[in-house]
């Protein structure tokens, strides 16, 4: 079988874009997600739109993929699989748009003279939602700095010199990393690095005004590399891909910006779903709210009642009518983005959750619940109670849910585990002191625990029995209802 590479390229019948002349995208970050997400967007720029971007990527730490990448010279395939509007959908792609890889650990000097391309436009990164950090431990004489700010604020000075600060030297940077106004965090932390190292007031004023840090919102589920399937996807394509990657259909952009920006990056004429708009806000609560609150409100009382992964709530009528109340009753109802934006995204959920490729684990989903809960429910039901005055009855059932599976016991190993139904354990992962608390609830009963939970201010910020009224007996109802039976439980609030 024919190793994928610049050689083999022509003599395998595959889908591929157009290979770029240019090099104009920076990217830091190799993995599976960037290339399946952004890589994948450029290649279709390319190829429906003309944008003519070629991509180098740069391994932000010191052990990597970079080299694996080189071998087959960047080329890669990309696989889109799950539903589209209702439909089974497959897409396969080889990705062009990836001209070279390099570490600057091997070769600061080759990072270094990214810098000098006048070509190079984009910074596009994705270093984990720790890598936005200013450490204050970087030395401008690094080669290179640790941190990925560090290793960027040496990069921009290093352009900065290059052409004198001319006006039309900045760059356009999209952070992809999971953080709130993840732009503003790394211009602010770009900064204060040139503060630390005394690089010249000339520098920061171009660092400000020449260079447009977006703060963005990404969201595609990546599977990445099919280990259990690869032998049989390679037979299947007629080649070896040791760098294959597998993800959802879905995927959305949100970029904040200045209205210019969707010229230079012309992702909705190559039919990409990007949002282009002055503040990312309303989609980040909108992503929050929805996608991930129905996570978090469904997968508790879904493990409980039996259920194993996502995928077997959606194919369950009764979990599948949860969500949809859940969905369309009451989180919806609280958010103000147009409704036919909204129930395009709660439909697009719907498919995400029952993608048979997507192998969601419900207790992958359930690690550290108390603090999903209260960032990604809670706001949700008390914005219901201000809108609506009244508790809205599925996401105050998950309140109980969270509790029920949440009040396990300590083991002699001194994990923490709860008992299921069926009598299986399974175990509790989140903060000591979250562990600690349901642990001296054994031996209590549903309405002693549910008062204790609401009231504890330290998971919550507030005082819940007080500010929502008839939110304690309705959840130690339903916890009581939820220890007895949880599918039972679920199924009466359903109605």
């Amino acid at each position: 079988m024919i190793q994928l590479n610049a050689t083999t390229l022509s003599s395998i019948d595959m889908a591929r874009g157009v290979a770029p002349k240019t090099e104009r995208v920076i990217q830091f970050g190799e993995g599976g997600f960037l290339r399946a997400f952004c890589d994948w967007m450029i290649d279709k720029a390319n190829e429906a739109a003309g944008m003519d971007a070629g991509v180098v990527l740069v391994q932000p730490i010191e052990r990597g993929m970079i080299g694996m990448l080189n071998e087959q010279d960047c080329l890669y395939t990309q696989i889109l699989r799950g539903q589209v509007d209702g439909k089974a959908m497959k897409d396969t792609r080889i990705i062009q748009c990836v001209r070279r890889g390099l570490s600057p650990y091997e070769d600061f000097e080759g990072y270094l003279a990214l810098a000098h391309n006048r070509d190079m436009r984009f910074i596009i990164s994705n270093t984990t939602e720790a890598g936005i950090v200013y450490t204050g431990k970087d030395s401008f004489d690094d080669k290179p700095q640790a941190s990925f700010p560090g290793k960027l604020t040496r990069l921009l000075y290093e352009r900065f010199t290059a052409f004198g600060g001319a006006k039309g030297t900045g760059f356009i940077l999209l952070p992809c990393e999971l953080i709130d106004y993840n732009g503003r965090n790394l211009k602010e932390c770009c900064l204060k690095t040139a503060d630390q190292w005394n690089l010249s007031a000339e520098f920061k004023t171009w660092v400000e005004e020449e260079n447009v840090f977006c703060s963005t919102l990404v969201d595609r589920i990546v599977t990445g590399y099919p280990r259990g399937e690869a032998e049989q996807i390679w037979e299947e394509i007629g080649y070896r891909d040791n760098m294959l990657n597998t993800a959802e259909p879905f995927g959305l952009w949100v970029i904040e910006g200045p209205a210019w920006i969707e010229d230079e990056l012309p992702f909705k004429k190559a039919g990409c779903n990007v949002v282009f708009t002055q503040d990312v806000s309303p989609y980040k609560l909108r992503k929050v709210r929805m996608l991930n609150g129905a996570h978090t409100s469904m997968v508790l009382g879904a493990y409980l009642a039996g259920h194993e992964i996502v995928g077997d709530c959606m194919a369950d009528e009764t979990m599948r009518s949860y969500m949809s109340q859940a969905l369309f009753n009451e989180i919806m109802p609280t958010l103000d983005l147009p409704k036919e934006d909204l129930e395009a995204f709660a439909s697009a959920i719907f498919e995400r959750f029952s993608n048979p490729f997507n192998r969601h684990l419900l207790l992958s989903i359930a690690l550290n619940s108390q603090s999903k809960f209260r960032a990604r429910v809670l706001p949700t039901i008390k914005e219901y109670v201000k809108r609506k005055g009244e508790l809205p009855k599925i996401l105050t059932f998950s309140m109980a849910a969270f509790i029920a599976f949440y009040c396990g016991r300590k083991k002699e190993d001194g994990s923490f585990v709860g008992v299921r139904a069926a009598g299986n354990e399974y175990p509790i992962a989140d903060d000591q002191f979250v562990l600690d608390f349901f642990a001296e609830m054994q031996g209590k009963t549903a309405a002693e625990i549910a008062h204790a939970v609401l009231t504890n201010e330290a998971f919550w910020g507030s005082d819940l029995t007080a500010e929502l009224p008839g939110f304690e007996a309705s959840v130690a109802a339903s916890l009581a209802d939820l220890q007895a039976d949880a599918k039972a439980a679920i199924a009466k609030v359903v109605g």
